[in-house]
């Protein structure tokens, strides 16, 4: 499972094709954001321990929402460029800043399985 816990967060699935990852967003302003646009598509490519693509309109954030690096099974957005991501490995050697949406609601060991580019279809669960 995530290593960050989210309570009375708000439940979405994100479709890899045919493959569906359960996730949690918390009630942040950004991830509120997000969830006003679901269903959202985005274009996303798996890489060492994450899978990211660029969004296609920036998420409003503040300072007092950054957080430095992530932790394995986070769903983010980073500043730089503008990038959803999730990340689910290398949470011991995490650099950055992050604006943290919510995390995956599996093992993130399931995210191994995620091979090279998707159109990735969030919608609420």
């Amino acid at each position: 499972m995530a290593t960050r816990k989210i309570k009375n967060g708000t439940k979405i699935n994100m479709h890899f094709g045919s493959k569906i990852i359960p996730g949690i967003l918390n009630d942040s302003e950004p991830a509120r954001e997000l969830i006003s646009r679901l269903p959202y598509t985005i274009h996303a490519s798996r890489y060492e321990f994450d899978v990211c693509g660029v969004m296609d309109e920036p998420l409003s954030f503040a300072d007092e929402d950054l957080v430095p690096g992530w932790k394995n099974g986070d769903i983010d957005y980073t500043t730089q460029g503008d990038y959803f991501t999730i990340l689910f490995d290398n949470e011991e050697n995490c650099y950055g800043e992050f604006v943290n949406l919510g995390v995956i609601d599996c093992d993130s060991s399931t995210m191994d399985s995620l091979k090279g580019s998707f159109d990735i279809l969030i919608e609420l669960a």
